[in-house]
């Protein structure tokens, strides 16, 4: 390992040699000429190095190319943000929602329970004989709660206006349903 290391070192180039001519007397560019071609005689098979560019100037560096920067990405569309009556009307809509589907998985298990039906909705139908459909039914009003939201927040005015309307009736359905469960037991 320490002679890979040497061995790297040995090929990176002395500062003297990496050091361009930043005089612009006609002098030193001779020196500078007469010295490449004294090196140019003593070794006739290598080829001249190319020499260092200066440093660039500050009209150079402002058109150069830079694929980073530091700014911050801009979105390409910004949502609208919902007002704080939005959020607690969305928040409450997303409690009956859910009180809603317990109150209908409630209602379906007794009334399937005490063999007055059975469950219409071929997705829950394997769930219904268990206390897995209380988790069964809450999957459509988190579907619905994630609609509204994002009914909320659409950049569409129609959308905005009526971002309501999912969870109103997820949690109308739900309520329906476990009525009418409930009046079969009856």
């Amino acid at each position: 390992m320490l002679l890979s290391a040497a061995l790297l070192l040995m090929w990176l180039p002395t500062s003297d040699a990496t050091k361009p001519s930043t005089t612009d007397s006609p002098a030193a560019s001779k020196t500078v000429a007469s010295d490449s071609a004294k090196d140019s005689a003593a070794h006739p098979a290598l080829p001249n190095a190319p020499i260092a560019k200066p440093e660039a100037t500050a009209e150079s560096s402002s058109l150069a190319i830079k694929p980073f920067s530091n700014a911050a990405i801009k979105p390409a569309m910004e949502r609208p943000l919902p007002t704080p009556r939005q959020q607690k009307l969305w928040y409450t809509f997303m409690a009956v929602g859910h009180s809603a589907a317990v109150f209908d998985a409630y209602s379906t298990r007794r009334a399937i329970s005490g063999n007055y039906g059975t469950e219409g909705n071929p997705l829950l139908r394997p769930f219904s004989h268990s206390n897995a459909i209380y988790a069964a039914t809450q999957v459509s009003p988190a579907v619905m709660d994630y609609v509204g939201r994002r009914m909320m927040t659409s950049s569409h005015l129609t959308l905005r206006k009526f971002w309501w309307v999912p969870q109103v009736a997820g949690a109308g359905f739900s309520f329906g349903a476990g009525m009418h469960n409930y009046a079969l037991t009856q």
